[in-house]
């Protein structure tokens, strides 16, 4: 067999593996999905009413707000997933599983592969659940099947770019307790950006940098896709920054790894 078919044969492998550690530890999922789904809760149902009604002419209340807020929840949950990921590397890292690996006949790059894979796969799952859960509470998107095949593909993309910083993230990390905090920031850009309030209503000091952080044009391209808005120079924006950020963590990730071996 080729070099590529060993790397594919064992990439495979590795994902198999990662699948595995999702089913044996359902609690990660579980905690993955409950606090995004906690959060549309407590911004629809609690702030809701109050922050839609500050939307624009003629506000909107709840039932606009939720329609608002989803694709920043969504944000976040990929977020959230990508910070399991961190932990998972930092964990696979420190119990010494990655230096077995290095001794074994396998192809190097398969064991972040694996990762990132398992990861991008797990996001999707998570996803799937919290989308749902915000139909239930009144999510109502106008996309049609060919805008929510795209809000799927750019989806993946972001989700893969985030997971690859995870993993460079995961790798310079002294123990899991610190790759469990180096992601949050991921977390918490969305609420620095447009994804709970318009940028136009924050300070200008504020507004400059919401407007200009990655996650922004992200949010944005998804409300424009799931609700037909004009996305405007947001959807370059976004995908430039998906570029950056998986070139990024993967250049980073490499460069850890191959120092450690």
């Amino acid at each position: 067999m080729s070099t590529q078919t060993y790397a594919l044969r064992d990439s495979a492998t590795m994902l198999r593996r990662n699948l595995k550690h999702v089913q044996r530890y359902p609690s990660m999922t579980v905690l993955l999905v409950g606090m995004p789904v906690i959060f549309l809760l407590l911004f629809v149902y609690v702030f809701g009413g109050t922050l839609g009604n500050g939307l624009g002419p003629g506000g909107g209340g709840r039932a606009a707000y939720v329609n608002y807020v989803t694709p920043a929840i969504i944000l976040m949950t990929i977020a959230s997933t990508v910070q399991g990921t961190a932990i998972s590397v930092a964990t696979d890292l420190t119990e010494g599983i990655i230096a077995r690996f290095r001794t074994m006949a396998i192809a190097r790059v398969s064991v972040l592969t694996g990762h990132v894979l398992g990861s991008v796969i797990q996001a999707m799952f998570t996803l799937a659940i919290v989308i749902g859960v915000a139909l239930l509470v009144g999510f109502r998107p106008t996309a049609g099947f060919g805008e929510w095949l795209a809000t799927a593909g750019f989806l993946v993309l972001v989700t893969f770019a985030l997971v690859w910083l995870a993993v460079a993230l995961g790798q310079v990390s002294k123990s899991v307790e610190t790759a469990s905090n180096l992601p949050m920031p991921l977390i918490l850009l969305p609420f620095l950006g447009s994804g709970f309030v318009p940028t136009d209503s924050m300070p200008a000091g504020l507004r400059w940098f919401a407007q200009y952080q990655p996650f922004t044009p992200i949010i944005e391209t998804m409300r424009g896709l799931l609700f037909g808005t004009p996305i405007g120079d947001n959807a370059y924006l976004a995908l430039g920054w998906c570029v950056v950020i998986a070139l990024g963590g993967y250049l980073w990730s490499k460069k850890m790894f191959n120092r450690s071996a």
